[in-house]
């Protein structure tokens, strides 16, 4: 089972005629543009990062973002509860976190009369937006309470369903340095993750701004731009973007060529021991949308997935042994699956 709705078509809805598709695909592409006008007060540089981020959250799904420290990751995701108006929650994942201190729990009380009841007080999965940061320092239990929240949208307390807000996304932030204490995300749990964004540094001409900007007196706010409810109905229209044959056909090429039991190269097959799975492909399809959508485009192109190929199956993919002696990358691999694309 996914956690990926594809349930609609690659083509408008029948009440939905094209024009009217084109003219709100052109309206939603102006204000998203303005989003990102807010977000780079505050966040210099890292167009790609923001880029990617706000097509995870457009296409609905959750990112890990992968960088080492005072990049800036923190602080984009809390502006970017700002700007798209949702209720942002943080959550420090360390060794002793506990399930119960993101989910919530039950505490007993008792009322004037003496009669004792159980009282379920949320927890910050109940945000809109919630950041894990660093989520590798906690144990495999901590992570794992994210699994049903992530890919079924409510979460399990002492036996009572508790639904989640809409939208709801996870954006969760990792240490690629400092691996000593802790555990590595699962399989299983990688897989829940949209896009995996790379963080890098910022060029010298944006981090020179940001010099200039955040040593001052003042310090640039950014402002709100879209409500929830506007983030709810561009990710309906994200999915009522039409996909052509050749995209649909580039994507199912690239992830089936990424399986070392279906690889026709013998370099991928013989670096990779497991590769991407249908999940890989839904959340190429709703990416690209997305990224299409985020450009004011009305379509996406194999450019599309070209571009995002690496946030998509980098953590989808495993190499052998063999493969990582010999200095080999999963970025390797995946511009070698992208080759014949282009």
């Amino acid at each position: 089972m996914t956690d990926i709705d594809t349930t609609t078509d690659t083509a408008p809805a029948a009440g939905d005629p094209p024009a009217r598709l084109v003219s709100e695909v052109e309206a939603l592409g102006q204000r998203m543009a303005a989003v990102k006008e807010n977000i780079g007060k505050v966040i210099f540089g890292q167009h790609d990062v923001i880029d990617q981020t706000l097509i995870t959250i457009l296409a609905g799904g959750h990112a890990l973002l992968v960088g080492y420290p005072g990049l800036g990751k923190t602080r984009l995701v809390d502006c970017l509860g700002t700007v798209l108006g949702l209720e942002d929650k943080r959550v420090q994942f360390t060794p002793d976190l506990m399930p119960p201190d993101i989910l919530g729990s039950e505490v007993l009380e008792e009322d004037d009369s003496g009669k004792r009841s159980f009282r379920f007080i949320k927890g910050p999965i109940f945000g809109q937006l919630l950041m894990a940061d660093e989520i590798n320092r906690a144990s495999p239990r901590t992570q794992s309470a994210l699994l049903q929240a992530m890919q079924e949208y409510e979460v399990s307390v002492a036996g009572q369903n508790y639904s989640l807000p809409k939208p709801f996304h996870v954006l969760a932030t990792q240490n690629p340095l400092e691996l000593e204490g802790t555990y590595p995300l699962p399989e299983a749990q990688l897989d829940r993750f949209l896009l995996q964004v790379d963080v890098g540094y910022p060029d010298e001409e944006s981090e020179k701004k940001m010099l200039l900007a955040t040593t001052g007196l003042t310090d640039t706010k950014a402002e709100q731009v879209l409500t929830a409810e506007d983030l709810v109905a561009a990710q309906q229209l994200v999915r009522s973007i039409p996909v052509g044959d050749s995209v649909a056909d580039a994507i199912l090429k690239l992830v089936r060529a990424g399986r070392p039991n279906e690889a026709g190269d013998p370099e991928i097959r013989n670096h990779l021991s497991w590769g991407p799975g249908p999940r890989a492909s839904q959340a190429l399809m709703l990416a690209t949308r997305a990224r299409a959508l985020l450009n004011g485009r009305f379509a996406p192109s194999v450019d599309d997935v070209i571009a995002l190929a690496p946030p998509v199956l980098r953590h989808r993919m495993a190499l052998t042994f063999s493969a990582r002696a010999d200095g080999i990358t999963v970025d390797d691999i995946i511009s070698r699956l992208c080759a014949p694309l282009g």
